[in-house]
């Protein structure tokens, strides 16, 4: 058995796994950039509006918002109340929807941080109306196939006309695709015939229906502002074809032990995985809770010098083991990548079981954050 290299005592603090930190998240605000303009691309007579919700998909917002301003990004989407009210800090002369509505009894924090609500329903209207009449922007959603949040595509049609309409300040009218990501579902068609019949309603709105995905799909689908999210931070809004984004995230952690293991040896919680042969295994400084989903054990890889390293045994919360037999860099010390490269987020979701939007949302604060541009 040889012996097991472990992490120095004294780490200098030069180099920022050896300041305290395990894993090192690194985010390029130029490809998020790039993305934004590359979705604008596809739809020039549109205004390129940008989705961060999520601490821009867990990428930063306090980062992120600032860059896509900078490169002339001018509307801005996020989920919650709370969320408006961190972006409107960042972004004093942005236009920021909220796209979970109105909560009761919140319309003055609303208007005391100028943001604008996208109501869903007839009680949303209504308490706004009366709140702001007429005061304050606001949009309305129809839904059009999700059933999750909006209004009927009946009840939205039997606005129109409608004096709250004006005292709402309502001036985007917006849905949301349900299967974009797939060009020939049926289902896009549908939703976008039931959008043109609200947008013909409400001719003196803007509308918006496009997600990421649906900047990929037909012009019906694209109207007058876009609202891309995952593919600005490099998800593929296409997924039966090549990505076209750049990719903006890169996870890497430090190899903390390095061991040889004999035939038949376990590793991990509760002996998940087995050695059929003699193997080398590395530790790496990085485990769910840093995000890095459970579900990825014994099917997801770390790249070691560029080789694909299979996870072996359950991923601990701190920590995760690779196979690093055919890795002749791996050495304590030495870096492994999580994402990266050949890894990117869809992959990582992919063998995870998952998606891509829970890599992204999902990458935790133990990280040294590094942004450049």
């Amino acid at each position: 058995m040889a012996p097991v290299e472990s992490f120095p005592e004294n780490p200098t603090t030069g180099d920022p796994f050896r300041s305290g930190h395990g894993a090192r998240l690194t985010v390029d605000l130029s490809a998020v950039v790039a993305n934004w303009r590359a979705l604008g691309g596809c739809a020039p007579q549109a205004e390129c509006g940008a989705v961060v919700k999520a601490d821009a998909y867990g990428c930063g917002l306090a980062a992120v918002a600032p860059a896509l301003w900078r490169a002339g990004c001018r509307t801005f989407f996020v989920a919650h109340l709370s969320e408006g009210i961190a972006a409107r800090k960042i972004l004093p002369e942005a236009a920021l929807y909220v796209l979970n509505g109105l909560p009761p009894g919140h319309a003055e924090a609303f208007r005391a941080h100028r943001l604008r609500p996208v109501l869903g329903d007839a009680q949303e209207l209504a308490e706004w109306s009366e709140a702001m009449q007429g005061a304050g922007p606001a949009a309305l959603h129809v839904d059009t196939g999700m059933n999750r949040l909006g209004l009927s595509v009946a009840e939205a049609l039997a606005l129109a006309g409608d004096p709250v309409i004006a005292r709402a300040g309502i001036d985007l009218v917006i849905s949301h695709l349900v299967s974009a990501e797939l060009p020939d579902d049926p289902l896009n068609a549908r939703q976008a015939a039931d959008f043109a019949r609200v947008r013909a309603a409400f001719p003196q709105m803007r509308a918006s229906l496009a997600n990421s995905s649906g900047t990929c799909l037909a012009n019906d689908a694209r109207h007058d502002l876009l609202r891309p999210g995952y593919a600005l931070f490099g998800g593929n809004p296409d997924p039966g074809q090549p990505n076209p984004m750049r990719p903006v995230v890169r996870l890497e952690a430090m190899i903390l032990q390095v061991r040889d293991v004999e035939a038949g040896a376990t590793c991990g919680y509760n002996a998940r995985w087995q050695a059929p042969a003699p193997r080398r295994l590395a530790t790496l400084s990085l485990g769910y809770a840093d995000g890095y989903p459970r579900s990825a054990s014994n099917s997801g890889h770390a790249l070691v010098g560029g080789m694909p390293c299979p996870i072996v045994g359950l991923i601990s919360m701190d920590l995760i083991i690779l196979d690093v037999t055919d890795a002749t860099q791996a050495r304590r010390g030495g870096t492994a990548t999580l994402i990266g490269d050949a890894l990117d987020i869809d992959t990582v979701g992919q063998a995870a079981g998952t998606i891509g939007y829970e890599i992204l949302t999902s990458l935790g604060s133990r990280y040294v954050r590094n942004y450049v541009e």
